[in-house]
């Protein structure tokens, strides 16, 4: 089969980790016969440098006209006045937006190599396997209104914290069809007892559960799943939020894993399951780490795994999908390791070095 895929490597380490990520798809190409055609583009910093917008309509067009988008990473000091009126995160919010992405998903498992990677003891981190769920495309980054302005009294900014029915409704949906295939148990995250948006948020998730008698519903405010990822990580299953929340919680639960190195993400425009293609964007949920650009040296697992997403969730490739996540235990099994994730009194392998050895595995799969 042949798939068109855009590729927009962005800023920092994105461009390397990206690379990587294709010479996966590339090997998974030779082994299993299928086409990829790589459109690349400009986004974030790159974009502003070049076009003085963080993402242009060329750019947006090619990206509709592709199977999927595989994205590297946004930002840096370079761009991070905040006074501009263009930033590199602007070019992914439009991605996100313009194109549908509202539901986030973002895998936090722990592979058994690397229990000894992380900050926390073995037995708590031991058997990490979950699923966050993250609405998109509403809530504080999209609300309106929004804003800074002086007054006499000095200056002020507002940010709003909107929701639709039809959003919390369908993110919900997504979480409740993937409870289905995993331990059939959904928490649903929010603020309750606090926000108007968030009793609304509980009030459909009840509603919703209705039509799922066989999943266990359960809701948790933020803080307490805060509290939860560190107190009994691998208590926890699929896990709904908002966008806000999700970003930050996520970024907790990526120290479950070892490094935000080894988190994935999926942001999809349907519902996983649905026939057919479901149009995604797949990128880490790192950041652009400019300090570490140019230097071999990041972990490009998170894109790799990104990719394998891409295969399962947009391109229906299941066996290829299953190829890339056994490629990557595989090199972990063996020993190698990335500057972040490395043991100490070890030696770590670069960026090219781990790309190289996974597309083997997957080659020898």
């Amino acid at each position: 089969m042949k798939f068109d895929l855009a590729v927009l490597p962005g800023d920092g380490i994105g461009p390397e980790v990206a690379a990587e990520g294709v010479k996966a798809l590339e090997a998974v190409g030779r082994k299993f016969g299928h086409s990829f055609e790589f459109y690349s583009g400009l986004v974030g910093g790159a974009a502003i440098d070049a076009s003085g917008e963080a993402l242009t309509a060329e750019t947006l067009r090619m990206c509709r006209g592709c199977h999927s988008v595989l994205l590297g990473a946004v930002g840096g000091p370079k761009w991070d006045d905040p006074l501009a009126k263009v930033r590199p995160e602007d070019g992914l919010l439009a991605l996100r937006k313009e194109l549908g992405l509202f539901a986030n998903l973002r895998p936090v498992k722990m592979f058994p190599e690397l229990v000894n990677s992380t900050n926390l003891k073995p037995e708590i981190v031991q058997g990490v396997d979950i699923m966050v769920v993250r609405e998109l495309t509403g809530g504080l980054y999209f609300g309106r209104p929004k804003k800074r302005w002086q007054t006499s009294r000095g200056r002020r900014a507002v940010d709003s914290m909107l929701y639709t029915e039809k959003e919390i409704d369908r993110i919900l949906r997504v979480g409740f069809e993937l409870a289905k295939h995993r331990t059939k148990r959904l928490i649903s995250v929010d603020k309750a007892n606090v926000l108007e948006s968030s009793r609304l948020w509980r009030q459909i998730a009840i509603e919703i559960g209705a039509e799922y008698p066989d999943i266990e519903l359960e809701h948790m405010l933020v803080d307490a799943c805060a509290m939860r990822l560190i107190q009994r990580p691998a208590s926890l299953d699929v896990l709904v939020t908002e966008n806000t929340f999700g970003d930050i919680l996520t970024d907790e639960a990526s120290m479950l894993a070892g490094s935000m190195g080894m988190l994935p993400s999926a942001s999809l425009a349907g519902i996983p399951g649905d026939k057919g293609i479901t149009f995604g964007m797949y990128e880490p949920i790192h950041g652009s780490a400019p300090s570490r650009a140019g230097r071999n040296v990041a972990n490009p697992i998170a894109t790799v795994l990104s990719c394998g997403m891409m295969l399962r969730f947009s391109l229906k490739l299941e066996n290829a999908a299953d190829a890339v996540e056994h490629a990557v235990a595989e090199v972990l099994s063996r020993g190698h390791r990335t500057y972040d994730i490395v043991e100490p009194g070890k030696s770590p392998i670069g960026t090219k070095e781990m790309g190289d050895l996974i597309a083997d595995k997957v080659l020898a799969f």
